[in-house]
């Protein structure tokens, strides 16, 4: 009944995703497409397969992907995956208050949960927290019949059989609930201690063996995905949580406020009936037993047949069961207010287990009487839900649910389905051939980047959706860099000052013209600007050629003179068959007699060229228009081009005749106004400045932030690191090469790669301490402190008392477990 009352909610629903909804979905869709060509033998796969979700674990992803292969991709399809994890969460919290109480306390459980507000409500929604509350549900059931059901009365192989099936599911049922989402750690570490520390308390080595065992089977199952991203984890753990709470202005620590929060969110999250009726009849229940007690000596037997007569029996094991679910619901709550940044959604996982204690509670009544209040207050429950999902109540019903079930209220949008695909299909039929970067200038609910990306990625990922303008100091860069914009009247979410600058500068600057508008139900207008003169464009020139082409670059025009040190326009023209330009990597050299060179490698058409289900046959035309950099230092003197076609799939290079040209570097003559540099280039310029060690690498990090949102596959990086790496082997050594490739193997995670570059940055800059640093800093985030110590000391011995050196030093101590150099070391930072 639950799942269709939400199927007949998405059926009338017409929404799209907000924000966080959005790019978890985008996040299933990435997994989708992985799962299509599965590699399960190839390390290299697995490793990029980890790789697609850095900061969030995979699992609900990958359950999701799997759903979708069967029934189709979209939002829609998507949320079917929430009935696998209802299915989950309703079996567990059954079998939870049956082995706990009683098989009438697991069915009540199992029904609270269908009528909760923040569970059916979250069930709607696509985010994270419903299916971590499913799996950290299950993971507690195991455990918890583990811990309390492994009895002596059996057999001793029975119990050694039953203790470590159930000891093996918790395992692995943890390790899956670390794999949907980091705080899973937060709900079930209390009572994993304790179980712990009772065994080592009691002695019980058996099960302590045991329970390390499940422990190390968990590992198994996250270990890969935590060591393949532990840095990104960290990093953006501090951003998640102690960033956005400043930034959001939640209570400090230090305050009463910051730890009753979630106390005054359970009325909304489980409404007043719900919580009242069920705690004051356990209320009502323990004075009755007090009561007993105390009257014992005076009248036993009728209080006993009175107690029996309106209530179930009570017994120490309920007590005990009591004081474990107490247990979790603290160490759970305790341990969520410590995070300072609060949502009340953050804590769905303890609903469940809370439920076991209000069905523990309805279940107290045994009266006709008491049995009319336990199913009035179900039903009522069963009423409120129909009335916050559905506009059937009118007046009425929205002032019932204010009063018993406050903030809700969610109804299905009914209304004119926004224009998202409308905006991605008028990008795509613009330029069919190449894929495409929006930036989303407003950020509201309905239209943000993240949901524009996601009705991209269903277009087989050939629009793509990013916000941009957030920063004063790189309006004018973006606005340069990217070709396709979105502005909206009204209202324009959260946003920066910036924002406003950028909406200008596209809308009045001169450089976009309007490609179309919509008109949006709040009145609002939806405008879509594209750049007057494309960056690149593609034309099929010749539709009866079948065989490959190979590529051929017919025209390439450049400024008669350039001064050196400033960007300088030019346009290449280059042609051939689909695959040999898709595939194509142009790397380009231009030399003056004397040797003098600078490069200007890419892909051709800047990577951008959208790979399609079936191949184009024929010959096409790519013209690019863009900027390339001679170096401040470059001699004065005439240059010419020569050109190497290299084939990213295949490897096979070629080269490629050029057409008659001729650019003078002269630093007197005039500066021509050139487009923004290609996203290669400006890579190359970045690494160029890792020699000066730490005062560039921030500044370094900062950049690459920027331009990976003009191309959100970063497809620059492979562009530059196979170009490089070519380069490095046949060409001559050089080392702004050297550490351009070390950075591109850093920011594509390529740890083997990575090290191998850096050890050859260490031979071409041998005596730059920074160049052996970062071969360090490496080594660690890959598990190799002792490598890492040895890289370590040409820098130590340059610079001993550099604070990063040492710090550096002190970490691959600690990993080694050398805790007194590792202190001696780390306790110089603190000077």
């Amino acid at each position: 009944m639950g799942a269709l009352c939400d199927r007949i909610w998405f059926a009338l629903d017409h929404s799209v995703p907000a924000w966080d909804q959005a790019d978890y979905l985008t996040g299933t869709l990435n997994y989708w497409r992985a799962l299509q060509d599965p590699q399960w033998f190839n390390q290299e796969w697995w490793q990029s397969f980890w790789l697609l979700s850095s900061k969030i674990p995979p699992l609900t992803y990958i359950v999701t992907a799997v759903v979708q292969h069967i029934f189709g991709i979209g939002p829609d399809q998507a949320t079917l995956v929430m009935l696998f994890f209802s299915a989950i969460l309703l079996g567990s919290v059954y079998g939870l208050g049956t082995v706990l109480f009683s098989e009438s306390v697991g069915l009540w459980a199992a029904a609270l949960c269908q009528i909760l507000p923040a569970l059916y409500l979250l069930r709607l929604e696509f985010l994270l927290d419903y299916p971590l509350a499913a799996v950290v549900t299950l993971s507690f059931f195991c455990l918890s019949v583990w811990w309390n059901f492994g009895t002596a009365e059996a057999q001793r192989t029975q119990r050694i059989i039953f203790d470590w099936f159930w000891v093996t599911a918790f395992g692995l049922t943890l390790g899956l609930a670390l794999m949907v989402k980091q705080t899973a750690l937060f709900f079930l570490l209390t009572p994993l201690v304790w179980v712990g520390v009772g065994a080592l308390r009691h002695r019980r080595w058996g099960r302590l063996v045991q329970l390390l065992g499940g422990l190390c089977l968990s590992v198994l199952v996250f270990g890969s995905w935590y060591r393949t991203n532990w840095l990104l984890i960290l990093t953006s753990g501090k951003r998640a949580t102690i960033d956005s709470a400043m930034a959001e202005g939640e209570a400090p620590l230090n305050t009463l406020q910051a730890w009753t929060y979630y106390w005054h969110q359970l009325p909304r999250q489980v409404s007043l009936p719900l919580l009242l009726v069920p705690i004051f009849a356990l209320l009502l229940y323990w004075g009755r037993s007090g009561l007993e007690k105390e009257d014992k000596k005076i009248n036993m037997m009728r209080i006993k047949r009175m107690r029996e007569k309106f209530f179930t029996s009570s017994s120490s094991s309920q007590v005990s069961s009591l004081k474990w679910l107490t247990l979790f619901f603290m160490g759970a709550y305790l341990l969520s207010s410590l995070n300072m940044n609060k949502d009340d959604r953050y804590v769905l996982p303890y609903l469940p287990v809370l439920s076991v204690f209000l069905a523990y509670g309805l279940t107290r009544f045994r009266s006709l009487v008491g049995q009319r209040v336990r199913w009035g207050t179900f039903g009522l429950a069963v009423i409120l839900m129909l009335l916050n999902l559905f506009p059937v109540g009118g007046v009425v019903g929205g002032w019932v649910t204010q009063v018993l079930s406050p903030n809700a209220q969610r109804f299905p949008y009914m209304k004119a389905e926004l224009p998202h695909q409308q905006v991605i299909a008028q990008i795509i039929q613009t330029e069919p051939y190449l894929r495409s970067t929006l930036g989303v200038l407003p950020s509201t609910a309905k239209i943000n980047q993240h949901n524009l990306n996601y009705y991209g990625a269903l277009r087989n990922f050939q629009v793509y959706g990013r916000q941009v303008g957030t920063r004063k100091k790189y309006v004018e860069q973006d606005a340069r860099s990217l070709e396709w914009f979105l502005t909206k009247t009204g209202k324009q979410g959260p946003v920066k000052e910036a924002q406003a600058a950028m909406v200008k500068t596209v809308e009045q600057g001169g450089k976009f013209q309007l490609n179309k508008s919509w008109n949006l139900p709040d009145n609002s207008v939806l405008k879509l600007f594209h750049q007057k003169i494309p960056t690149v464009e593609v034309k099929l020139i010749d539709d009866k050629s079948a065989s490959p082409v190979r590529v051929s670059l017919s025209q390439v025009t450049v400024p008669e003179k350039a001064p050196p040190g400033v960007p300088v326009p030019v346009s290449y023209e280059w042609s051939g068959s689909w695959d040999e330009l898709q595939h194509g990597l142009v790397l380009l050299t231009w030399k003056n007699i004397q040797n003098s060179t600078w490069i200007h490698d890419h892909g051709i058409a800047m990577g951008t060229l959208h790979p399609v289900a079936k191949k184009p046959e024929g010959t096409f035309q790519v013209i690019e228009k863009m900027s390339m950099l001679p170096p401040s230092t470059v001699a004065p003197g005439t240059y010419t081009l020569e050109a190497i076609y290299l084939n990213r799939r295949s490897g096979e290079s070629y080269s490629i005749q050029v057409p008659k040209i001729t650019l003078q570097i002269d630093p007197q003559a005039t500066a021509t106004q050139a487009p923004e540099l290609d996203l290669v280039t400006q890579l190359e310029t970045l690494g160029a400045q890792l020699p000066k060690g730490t005062e560039a690498v921030s500044q370094v990090f900062e950049e690459v932030g920027r331009i990976n949102q003009y191309d959100p596959i970063q497809d620059y990086l492979l562009q530059a690191r196979l170009t490089l790496e070519y380069r490095l082997q046949h060409l001559t050594p050089n080392q702004d090469w050297a550490y351009a490739l070390a950075l591109a193997n850093v920011l594509q995670r390529r740890v083997d790669g990575a090290i191998a570059s850096l050890k050859q940055v260490t031979q071409l800059d041998s005596e730059n301490p920074y160049a052996h640093a970062y071969l360090a800093f490496v080594q660690l985030y890959n598990w190799q402190p002792a490598a890492a110590q040895k890289s370590l000391e040409p820098s130590l011995a340059k610079n001993p008392n550099l604070p990063e050196f040492r710090a550096l030093s002190g970490v691959a101590a600690l990993m080694q477990g050398d805790f007194v150099k590792a202190w001696k070391d780390l306790s110089t930072l603190r000077k």
